[in-house]
């Protein structure tokens, strides 16, 4: 059984940063793209970063030039550093992969469980 957990979130100040890592554990033969997604109360799921198997990356407007999103694929691992966070990036942070489990298999989309991030004073 493959699964994605996460782990890093927690409270933290206006400004402050934060790292968020995921790791993918199981029978795995390859990863395709991987991703951070989030969600805040009584908001719909956002697509927050995102990452290829080449590196290429994608960022939504609104973490732009604060949030990285980095792989490494020797460990099947993604990680996001939130710098400058601001209040409105307090949500629950979702883990997103696209893995391939035998030579044999299609790819499936897998998520974590997800992980707390809460930005106050």
């Amino acid at each position: 059984q493959v699964q994605l957990v996460e782990s890093g979130g927690g409270l933290v100040q206006p400004g402050g940063s934060l790292r968020l890592s995921c790791a993918a554990s199981g029978s795995i033969f390859s990863i395709n793209a991987m991703g951070w997604y989030r969600q805040a109360p009584g908001k719909e799921r956002e697509l927050v970063a995102r990452i290829s198997s080449g590196g290429s990356a994608y960022y939504a407007d609104s973490v732009k030039d604060r949030f990285t999103i980095s792989r490494d694929n020797a460990k099947n691992m993604v990680y996001l550093q939130m710098n400058s966070l601001k209040p409105e990036d307090t949500a629950v942070y979702y883990c997103n992969s696209e893995i391939q489990r035998y030579w044999y298999t299609r790819q499936q989309e897998l998520w974590g469980q997800g992980t707390q991030v809460t930005v106050s004073s």
